[in-house]
Protein backbone atom coordinates (compact mmCIF):
# COMPACT_ATOMS: atom_id res chain seq x y z
CA UNK A 1 0.00 0.00 0.00
CA UNK A 2 1.30 3.45 -0.93
CA UNK A 3 1.54 5.97 1.92
CA UNK A 4 1.33 9.67 1.10
CA UNK A 5 3.60 12.00 3.09
CA UNK A 6 2.46 15.59 2.78
CA UNK A 7 4.94 18.41 2.55
CA UNK A 8 3.14 20.19 5.39
CA UNK A 9 3.67 17.22 7.74
CA UNK A 10 7.42 17.38 7.05
CA UNK A 11 7.60 21.18 7.36
CA UNK A 12 5.71 21.31 10.66
CA UNK A 13 7.57 18.34 12.14
CA UNK A 14 11.02 19.65 11.17
CA UNK A 15 10.19 23.14 12.48
CA UNK A 16 8.91 21.73 15.78
CA UNK A 17 11.94 19.45 16.17
CA UNK A 18 14.38 22.33 15.64
CA UNK A 19 12.58 24.56 18.11
CA UNK A 20 12.47 21.64 20.56
CA UNK A 21 16.19 20.89 20.37
CA UNK A 22 17.12 24.55 20.66
CA UNK A 23 15.97 24.54 24.30
CA UNK A 24 15.69 20.87 25.39
CA UNK A 25 18.74 18.70 25.89
CA UNK A 26 18.23 14.99 25.23
CA UNK A 27 17.48 13.53 28.66
CA UNK A 28 20.10 10.79 28.26
CA UNK A 29 22.70 13.57 28.06
CA UNK A 30 21.33 15.36 31.13
CA UNK A 31 21.31 12.15 33.19
CA UNK A 32 24.88 11.31 32.15
CA UNK A 33 26.07 14.86 32.85
CA UNK A 34 24.37 14.80 36.25
CA UNK A 35 26.27 11.60 37.11
CA UNK A 36 29.52 13.19 35.88
CA UNK A 37 28.85 16.22 38.10
CA UNK A 38 28.46 14.02 41.18
CA UNK A 39 31.74 12.22 40.46
CA UNK A 40 33.81 15.24 39.34
CA UNK A 41 36.66 16.20 41.69
CA UNK A 42 38.20 19.07 39.73
CA UNK A 43 36.77 22.28 41.30
CA UNK A 44 36.87 24.38 38.11
CA UNK A 45 35.45 21.53 36.01
CA UNK A 46 32.71 20.87 38.57
CA UNK A 47 31.76 24.56 38.53
CA UNK A 48 31.63 24.49 34.71
CA UNK A 49 29.35 21.43 34.73
CA UNK A 50 27.12 23.17 37.28
CA UNK A 51 26.80 26.13 34.93
CA UNK A 52 25.92 23.84 32.00
CA UNK A 53 23.27 21.97 34.02
CA UNK A 54 21.77 25.17 35.43
CA UNK A 55 21.75 26.74 31.98
CA UNK A 56 20.04 23.63 30.56
CA UNK A 57 17.17 23.80 33.03
CA UNK A 58 16.79 27.56 32.54
CA UNK A 59 16.52 27.05 28.77
CA UNK A 60 13.99 24.26 29.23
CA UNK A 61 11.89 26.54 31.44
CA UNK A 62 12.27 29.67 29.31
CA UNK A 63 12.21 28.03 25.85
CA UNK A 64 15.34 29.88 24.78
CA UNK A 65 18.48 28.49 23.10
CA UNK A 66 20.92 26.36 25.10
CA UNK A 67 23.77 27.96 23.14
CA UNK A 68 24.09 31.19 21.20
CA UNK A 69 25.34 29.11 18.24
CA UNK A 70 22.11 27.47 17.10
CA UNK A 71 24.04 25.60 14.45
CA UNK A 72 23.88 24.30 10.93
CA UNK A 73 21.01 21.86 10.44
CA UNK A 74 21.67 18.26 9.43
CA UNK A 75 18.74 15.98 8.60
CA UNK A 76 19.23 12.25 8.05
CA UNK A 77 16.19 10.80 6.29
CA UNK A 78 15.37 7.10 5.88
CA UNK A 79 12.54 7.07 3.34
CA UNK A 80 10.32 4.00 3.20
CA UNK A 81 9.96 2.88 -0.40
CA UNK A 82 6.18 2.60 -0.08
CA UNK A 83 5.96 6.31 0.71
CA UNK A 84 5.34 9.12 -1.78
CA UNK A 85 6.05 12.81 -1.19
CA UNK A 86 3.00 14.95 -1.96
CA UNK A 87 4.72 18.15 -3.07
CA UNK A 88 5.75 20.08 -6.15
CA UNK A 89 8.98 20.94 -4.30
CA UNK A 90 12.07 18.80 -3.79
CA UNK A 91 12.62 17.11 -0.44
CA UNK A 92 15.51 19.55 0.16
CA UNK A 93 13.18 22.51 -0.41
CA UNK A 94 10.49 21.07 1.85
CA UNK A 95 12.93 20.44 4.70
CA UNK A 96 14.43 23.91 4.24
CA UNK A 97 10.98 25.45 4.66
CA UNK A 98 10.76 23.69 8.04
CA UNK A 99 14.20 25.04 8.95
CA UNK A 100 13.16 28.55 7.88
CA UNK A 101 10.04 28.50 10.06
CA UNK A 102 11.96 27.21 13.06
CA UNK A 103 14.75 29.77 12.89
CA UNK A 104 12.41 32.73 12.31
CA UNK A 105 9.99 31.78 15.08
CA UNK A 106 9.02 35.09 16.70
CA UNK A 107 8.92 33.77 20.28
CA UNK A 108 12.26 31.97 20.05
CA UNK A 109 14.19 33.38 17.14
CA UNK A 110 17.34 31.40 16.50
CA UNK A 111 20.63 32.75 15.18
CA UNK A 112 21.12 32.79 11.44
CA UNK A 113 24.61 31.33 11.01
CA UNK A 114 24.62 30.06 7.42
CA UNK A 115 26.67 31.93 4.84
CA UNK A 116 26.36 31.49 1.06
CA UNK A 117 29.35 31.88 -1.24
CA UNK A 118 31.60 30.40 1.47
CA UNK A 119 34.93 31.00 -0.28
CA UNK A 120 34.35 34.66 -1.12
CA UNK A 121 31.60 37.09 -0.05
CA UNK A 122 30.19 34.84 2.73
CA UNK A 123 26.75 36.44 2.68
CA UNK A 124 24.32 35.44 5.44
CA UNK A 125 21.21 33.66 4.09
CA UNK A 126 19.24 35.18 7.02
CA UNK A 127 17.14 32.08 7.76
CA UNK A 128 19.74 29.34 8.37
CA UNK A 129 18.97 27.58 5.10
CA UNK A 130 20.00 25.50 3.30
CA UNK A 131 20.23 22.49 5.57
CA UNK A 132 22.36 19.41 4.96
CA UNK A 133 20.13 16.49 3.94
CA UNK A 134 21.24 12.85 3.76
CA UNK A 135 18.66 10.53 2.16
CA UNK A 136 18.51 6.74 2.16
CA UNK A 137 15.72 4.70 0.55
CA UNK A 138 14.73 1.76 2.77
CA UNK A 139 12.00 -0.88 2.77
CA UNK A 140 8.79 0.07 4.57
CA UNK A 141 5.85 2.44 4.80
CA UNK A 142 7.31 5.08 7.14
CA UNK A 143 9.78 7.94 6.91
CA UNK A 144 12.18 8.49 9.81
CA UNK A 145 14.04 11.72 10.46
CA UNK A 146 17.11 12.43 12.60
CA UNK A 147 17.34 16.19 13.01
CA UNK A 148 20.45 17.83 14.45
CA UNK A 149 21.79 21.34 14.77
CA UNK A 150 25.59 21.42 14.98
CA UNK A 151 27.43 24.50 16.20
CA UNK A 152 30.72 25.55 14.67
CA UNK A 153 32.66 25.08 17.89
CA UNK A 154 32.25 21.31 17.83
CA UNK A 155 31.82 20.76 14.10
CA UNK A 156 35.06 22.63 13.41
CA UNK A 157 36.99 20.15 15.55
CA UNK A 158 36.19 17.28 13.16
CA UNK A 159 39.13 15.02 12.37
CA UNK A 160 39.71 12.61 9.50
CA UNK A 161 42.47 10.26 8.46
CA UNK A 162 42.79 7.77 5.65
CA UNK A 163 44.63 5.20 7.73
CA UNK A 164 46.72 2.31 6.64
CA UNK A 165 44.97 -0.97 7.47
CA UNK A 166 47.48 -1.74 10.22
CA UNK A 167 47.20 1.68 11.96
CA UNK A 168 45.69 1.88 15.44
CA UNK A 169 42.39 3.76 15.70
CA UNK A 170 42.81 4.17 19.47
CA UNK A 171 46.27 5.71 19.13
CA UNK A 172 44.98 8.15 16.51
CA UNK A 173 42.03 9.23 18.68
CA UNK A 174 44.34 9.78 21.66
CA UNK A 175 46.60 11.89 19.43
CA UNK A 176 43.70 13.94 18.03
CA UNK A 177 41.63 14.70 21.14
CA UNK A 178 44.27 16.92 22.83
CA UNK A 179 44.69 18.73 19.52
CA UNK A 180 40.96 19.49 19.54
CA UNK A 181 41.49 21.57 22.65
CA UNK A 182 38.34 22.48 24.54
CA UNK A 183 36.62 24.65 21.93
CA UNK A 184 34.15 21.82 21.31
CA UNK A 185 32.80 22.36 24.88
CA UNK A 186 33.37 19.08 26.69
CA UNK A 187 31.92 17.08 28.34
CA UNK A 188 30.23 15.72 25.25
CA UNK A 189 30.36 12.71 22.94
CA UNK A 190 32.70 11.44 20.26
CA UNK A 191 31.15 10.07 17.08
CA UNK A 192 33.45 7.84 15.03
CA UNK A 193 32.88 6.50 11.53
CA UNK A 194 35.09 3.69 10.23
CA UNK A 195 35.21 2.42 6.68
CA UNK A 196 33.52 3.08 3.37
CA UNK A 197 35.10 6.03 1.59
CA UNK A 198 36.20 9.39 2.95
CA UNK A 199 32.74 10.96 2.73
CA UNK A 200 30.99 7.80 3.96
CA UNK A 201 33.14 7.72 7.10
CA UNK A 202 32.11 11.31 7.84
CA UNK A 203 28.40 10.54 7.44
CA UNK A 204 28.79 7.49 9.69
CA UNK A 205 30.46 9.62 12.37
CA UNK A 206 27.65 12.19 12.18
CA UNK A 207 24.94 9.53 12.25
CA UNK A 208 26.52 7.72 15.19
CA UNK A 209 26.05 10.82 17.34
CA UNK A 210 22.27 10.47 17.02
CA UNK A 211 22.34 7.44 19.31
CA UNK A 212 21.45 7.58 23.00
CA UNK A 213 24.19 7.77 25.64
CA UNK A 214 24.48 4.28 27.12
CA UNK A 215 28.12 3.91 28.19
CA UNK A 216 27.22 3.26 31.84
CA UNK A 217 24.82 0.47 30.83
CA UNK A 218 27.36 -0.94 28.36
CA UNK A 219 30.05 -1.11 31.01
CA UNK A 220 27.69 -2.70 33.50
CA UNK A 221 26.70 -5.59 31.19
CA UNK A 222 30.07 -5.82 29.44
CA UNK A 223 30.94 -5.64 25.71
CA UNK A 224 29.48 -8.22 23.36
CA UNK A 225 31.45 -7.44 20.20
CA UNK A 226 34.61 -5.73 18.97
CA UNK A 227 32.91 -2.37 18.35
CA UNK A 228 31.63 -2.24 21.93
CA UNK A 229 35.08 -3.17 23.24
CA UNK A 230 36.57 -0.35 21.14
CA UNK A 231 33.98 2.12 22.48
CA UNK A 232 34.91 1.30 26.07
CA UNK A 233 38.66 1.43 25.42
CA UNK A 234 38.45 4.85 23.76
CA UNK A 235 36.10 6.15 26.49
CA UNK A 236 38.42 5.12 29.30
CA UNK A 237 41.63 6.30 27.65
CA UNK A 238 40.26 9.69 26.54
CA UNK A 239 38.95 10.46 30.03
CA UNK A 240 42.31 9.39 31.46
CA UNK A 241 43.87 12.32 29.54
CA UNK A 242 42.46 14.56 32.30
CA UNK A 243 41.22 17.29 29.92
CA UNK A 244 37.93 17.63 31.80
CA UNK A 245 34.96 19.97 31.39
CA UNK A 246 35.86 22.99 29.24
CA UNK A 247 39.48 21.80 29.26
CA UNK A 248 39.88 22.89 32.89
CA UNK A 249 41.24 19.53 34.10
CA UNK A 250 39.05 16.79 35.52
CA UNK A 251 37.53 13.35 35.23
CA UNK A 252 34.80 13.83 32.61
CA UNK A 253 35.99 14.79 29.13
CA UNK A 254 33.50 12.59 27.28
CA UNK A 255 30.25 10.93 28.34
CA UNK A 256 30.14 8.36 25.54
CA UNK A 257 31.77 7.15 22.33
CA UNK A 258 29.59 6.14 19.40
CA UNK A 259 30.97 4.11 16.49
CA UNK A 260 29.45 3.05 13.17
CA UNK A 261 31.32 1.13 10.49
CA UNK A 262 30.96 0.09 6.85
CA UNK A 263 32.93 -2.20 4.53
CA UNK A 264 35.88 -0.53 2.86
CA UNK A 265 38.53 -1.01 0.18
CA UNK A 266 41.26 -3.54 0.96
CA UNK A 267 43.97 -0.89 0.92
CA UNK A 268 42.03 1.62 3.05
CA UNK A 269 40.85 2.34 6.57
CA UNK A 270 39.13 5.75 6.54
CA UNK A 271 38.33 7.02 10.03
CA UNK A 272 36.35 10.18 10.86
CA UNK A 273 35.72 11.68 14.29
CA UNK A 274 33.17 14.38 15.12
CA UNK A 275 32.56 15.64 18.67
CA UNK A 276 29.17 16.58 20.09
CA UNK A 277 29.39 19.48 22.49
CA UNK A 278 27.72 20.33 25.80
CA UNK A 279 24.90 21.90 23.76
CA UNK A 280 24.08 18.50 22.23
CA UNK A 281 21.04 19.03 20.00
CA UNK A 282 19.25 16.28 18.11
CA UNK A 283 15.82 14.69 17.88
CA UNK A 284 14.10 11.83 16.10
CA UNK A 285 10.62 11.43 14.67
CA UNK A 286 8.77 9.19 12.23
CA UNK A 287 6.02 10.12 9.76
CA UNK A 288 3.43 7.58 8.62
CA UNK A 289 1.02 9.72 6.58
CA UNK A 290 -1.25 10.49 9.54
CA UNK A 291 -0.10 14.05 10.21
CA UNK A 292 2.86 15.94 11.67
CA UNK A 293 4.72 14.84 14.80
CA UNK A 294 5.17 17.14 17.77
CA UNK A 295 7.72 16.01 20.32
CA UNK A 296 6.72 15.59 23.96
CA UNK A 297 8.42 17.95 26.39
CA UNK A 298 10.55 16.33 29.08
CA UNK A 299 9.58 16.75 32.74
CA UNK A 300 11.51 19.52 34.47
CA UNK A 301 11.81 17.48 37.66
CA UNK A 302 14.06 15.05 35.74
CA UNK A 303 16.90 17.57 35.74
CA UNK A 304 19.55 17.14 38.44
CA UNK A 305 19.02 19.44 41.43
CA UNK A 306 22.01 21.63 40.60
CA UNK A 307 21.68 25.39 40.98
CA UNK A 308 24.83 27.27 40.04
CA UNK A 309 25.58 30.44 41.98
CA UNK A 310 28.66 32.69 41.92
CA UNK A 311 31.49 31.27 44.01
CA UNK A 312 31.87 33.24 47.25
CA UNK A 313 35.65 33.00 46.74
CA UNK A 314 35.45 34.63 43.29
CA UNK A 315 36.96 38.11 42.99
CA UNK A 316 34.71 40.95 41.85
CA UNK A 317 36.31 43.13 39.18
CA UNK A 318 35.22 46.65 38.18
CA UNK A 319 35.84 46.82 34.42
CA UNK A 320 35.29 50.59 34.40
CA UNK A 321 38.32 51.06 36.66
CA UNK A 322 40.49 48.31 35.20
CA UNK A 323 44.23 48.96 35.16
CA UNK A 324 47.28 46.98 33.99
CA UNK A 325 48.19 46.55 37.66
CA UNK A 326 44.86 44.87 38.45
CA UNK A 327 45.25 42.53 35.44
CA UNK A 328 48.81 41.66 36.50
CA UNK A 329 47.43 40.53 39.88
CA UNK A 330 45.26 37.80 38.36
CA UNK A 331 46.62 34.26 38.39
CA UNK A 332 45.71 31.36 36.11
CA UNK A 333 42.78 29.48 37.63
CA UNK A 334 41.38 32.49 39.53
CA UNK A 335 37.61 32.88 39.32
CA UNK A 336 36.38 36.40 38.64
CA UNK A 337 33.01 38.14 38.53
CA UNK A 338 33.12 40.97 36.00
CA UNK A 339 31.12 44.17 36.54
CA UNK A 340 30.85 47.24 34.33
CA UNK A 341 31.20 47.76 30.60
CA UNK A 342 33.01 45.56 28.09
CA UNK A 343 33.14 45.47 24.31
CA UNK A 344 32.40 42.52 22.03
CA UNK A 345 33.85 41.38 18.73
CA UNK A 346 34.33 38.21 16.68
CA UNK A 347 36.07 37.10 13.49
CA UNK A 348 34.49 39.57 11.06
CA UNK A 349 34.97 42.55 13.40
CA UNK A 350 38.62 41.68 13.97
CA UNK A 351 39.21 41.31 10.23
CA UNK A 352 37.64 44.71 9.58
CA UNK A 353 39.72 46.29 12.36
CA UNK A 354 42.87 44.84 10.75
CA UNK A 355 41.87 46.23 7.34
CA UNK A 356 41.12 49.68 8.81
CA UNK A 357 44.41 49.84 10.68
CA UNK A 358 46.27 48.83 7.51
CA UNK A 359 44.63 51.76 5.72
CA UNK A 360 45.31 54.18 8.59
CA UNK A 361 41.59 54.64 9.25
CA UNK A 362 40.19 55.58 12.66
CA UNK A 363 38.42 52.78 14.52
CA UNK A 364 34.79 53.31 15.60
CA UNK A 365 35.66 52.69 19.24
CA UNK A 366 38.79 52.90 21.40
CA UNK A 367 40.06 49.65 22.91
CA UNK A 368 42.50 51.31 25.29
CA UNK A 369 41.96 50.08 28.83
CA UNK A 370 39.03 47.87 27.78
CA UNK A 371 38.08 44.18 27.79
CA UNK A 372 36.62 42.50 24.74
CA UNK A 373 34.22 39.53 24.75
CA UNK A 374 34.24 37.08 21.83
CA UNK A 375 30.51 36.54 21.27
CA UNK A 376 27.83 36.52 18.57
CA UNK A 377 24.58 36.74 20.55
CA UNK A 378 21.13 35.51 19.63
CA UNK A 379 18.68 38.33 18.95
CA UNK A 380 16.66 39.25 22.06
CA UNK A 381 12.96 38.53 22.37
CA UNK A 382 10.38 39.99 24.73
CA UNK A 383 12.00 41.91 27.57
CA UNK A 384 15.50 40.47 27.07
CA UNK A 385 18.45 42.85 26.96
CA UNK A 386 20.26 40.36 24.77
CA UNK A 387 19.54 36.82 23.67
CA UNK A 388 21.70 33.84 24.78
CA UNK A 389 25.25 35.13 24.63
CA UNK A 390 27.79 32.47 25.44
CA UNK A 391 31.43 32.76 24.34
CA UNK A 392 32.75 31.67 20.97
CA UNK A 393 35.94 29.70 20.36
CA UNK A 394 38.80 32.06 21.15
CA UNK A 395 41.51 30.44 19.00
CA UNK A 396 39.91 31.93 15.88
CA UNK A 397 41.05 35.32 17.16
CA UNK A 398 44.63 34.21 17.93
CA UNK A 399 46.13 35.80 14.82
CA UNK A 400 44.66 39.17 15.82
CA UNK A 401 45.83 39.06 19.43
CA UNK A 402 49.04 41.06 19.11
CA UNK A 403 47.31 43.67 16.93
CA UNK A 404 44.50 44.18 19.46
CA UNK A 405 46.81 44.36 22.46
CA UNK A 406 48.82 47.04 20.67
CA UNK A 407 45.58 49.11 20.66
CA UNK A 408 45.72 49.20 24.46
CA UNK A 409 43.34 46.27 25.09
CA UNK A 410 43.82 44.92 28.63
CA UNK A 411 42.30 41.51 28.13
CA UNK A 412 39.69 39.37 26.45
CA UNK A 413 37.00 36.83 27.28
CA UNK A 414 36.21 33.76 25.19
CA UNK A 415 35.65 30.03 25.12
CA UNK A 416 38.29 27.43 25.86
CA UNK A 417 42.00 27.62 25.19
CA UNK A 418 44.37 29.96 23.37
CA UNK A 419 47.12 28.83 21.04
CA UNK A 420 50.87 29.43 21.53
CA UNK A 421 51.03 32.67 19.50
CA UNK A 422 48.16 34.28 21.43
CA UNK A 423 49.58 33.09 24.75
CA UNK A 424 52.96 34.62 23.90
CA UNK A 425 51.32 37.92 22.87
CA UNK A 426 49.37 38.00 26.15
CA UNK A 427 52.57 37.47 28.15
CA UNK A 428 54.46 40.08 26.10
CA UNK A 429 51.82 42.74 26.72
CA UNK A 430 51.13 41.67 30.34
CA UNK A 431 47.50 41.11 29.42
CA UNK A 432 45.14 38.25 30.36
CA UNK A 433 42.66 35.88 28.77
CA UNK A 434 39.51 34.96 30.68
CA UNK A 435 37.36 31.94 29.90
CA UNK A 436 33.57 31.84 30.11
CA UNK A 437 31.75 28.51 30.02
CA UNK A 438 30.61 27.26 26.63
CA UNK A 439 27.20 25.60 26.86
CA UNK A 440 25.90 28.15 29.39
CA UNK A 441 24.74 30.89 27.01
CA UNK A 442 21.36 31.65 28.60
CA UNK A 443 22.82 31.72 32.10
CA UNK A 444 25.65 33.99 30.97
CA UNK A 445 23.18 36.34 29.24
CA UNK A 446 21.42 36.91 32.59
CA UNK A 447 24.55 38.74 33.70
CA UNK A 448 24.24 41.25 30.82
CA UNK A 449 22.22 44.25 32.00
CA UNK A 450 22.75 46.61 29.06
CA UNK A 451 23.61 46.29 25.37
CA UNK A 452 24.17 48.68 22.49
CA UNK A 453 25.94 48.53 19.13
CA UNK A 454 28.99 50.80 19.01
CA UNK A 455 30.63 49.72 15.76
CA UNK A 456 30.13 47.79 12.51
CA UNK A 457 26.34 47.61 12.81
CA UNK A 458 26.10 46.09 9.32
CA UNK A 459 27.78 42.92 10.59
CA UNK A 460 24.71 41.88 12.62
CA UNK A 461 25.69 39.52 15.44
CA UNK A 462 29.34 40.10 14.46
CA UNK A 463 29.03 43.84 15.24
CA UNK A 464 30.91 45.47 18.11
CA UNK A 465 28.54 45.79 21.07
CA UNK A 466 29.08 47.39 24.44
CA UNK A 467 27.69 45.16 27.17
CA UNK A 468 27.09 46.28 30.73
CA UNK A 469 27.57 43.23 32.93
CA UNK A 470 26.91 42.32 36.54
CA UNK A 471 28.72 39.42 38.19
CA UNK A 472 29.66 37.90 34.83
CA UNK A 473 31.46 34.60 35.72
CA UNK A 474 34.88 33.85 34.20
CA UNK A 475 38.05 31.91 34.98
CA UNK A 476 41.54 33.29 34.34
CA UNK A 477 42.77 30.94 31.62
CA UNK A 478 45.99 32.77 30.65
CA UNK A 479 47.53 35.21 33.10
CA UNK A 480 49.95 38.07 32.49
CA UNK A 481 52.96 35.74 32.82
CA UNK A 482 51.65 33.42 30.09
CA UNK A 483 50.63 30.68 32.51
CA UNK A 484 47.91 28.73 30.66
CA UNK A 485 45.40 26.73 32.71
CA UNK A 486 44.35 24.72 29.64
CA UNK A 487 47.90 23.45 29.34
CA UNK A 488 48.73 22.96 33.01
CA UNK A 489 45.45 21.67 34.51
CA UNK A 490 44.97 18.63 32.22
CA UNK A 491 48.56 17.55 32.95
CA UNK A 492 47.87 17.73 36.70
CA UNK A 493 44.69 15.73 36.39
CA UNK A 494 46.18 13.19 33.99
CA UNK A 495 48.82 12.46 36.63
CA UNK A 496 46.26 12.34 39.47
CA UNK A 497 44.02 9.96 37.51
CA UNK A 498 46.94 7.62 36.82
CA UNK A 499 48.46 7.71 40.31
CA UNK A 500 45.24 7.64 42.35
CA UNK A 501 43.13 5.39 40.11
CA UNK A 502 40.33 7.97 40.03
CA UNK A 503 38.58 6.39 37.04
CA UNK A 504 38.88 2.73 38.00
CA UNK A 505 35.17 2.41 38.73
CA UNK A 506 33.96 4.94 36.16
Amino acid sequence: MTVTISENDIIESVADALQYISYFHPMDYIRALGEAYEKEQGPAAKDAIAQILTNSRMCAEGHRPICQDTGIVTVIVKWGQQCVLDSHRSLQEVIDEGVRRAYLHPENKLRASILADPAFTRVNTRDNTPSIVHLEMVPGDKVSFDVAAKGGGSENKTKFKMMNPSDSIVDWVLEMVPQMGAGWCPPGMLGIGIGGTAEKAMVLAKESLMGAIDMAQLKKRGPQNDIERLRIEIFDKVNALGIGAQGLGGLATILDVKIMDYPTHAASKPVAMIPNCAATRHAHFTLNGEGPVFLEAPKLDEWPKVEWAPDSAAKRVNLDELTPEVVAGWKAGDRLLLNGKMLTGRDAAHKRIADMLAKGEELPVSFKGRMIYYVGPVDPVGEEIVGPAGPTTATRMDKFMDMMLEQGLLGCVGKAERGPAATQAIAKHKSAYLMAVGGAAYLVARAIKGSKVVGFEDLGMEAIYEFEVQDFPVTVAVDSTGENVHTSAPLVWKKKIAEEGLLENA
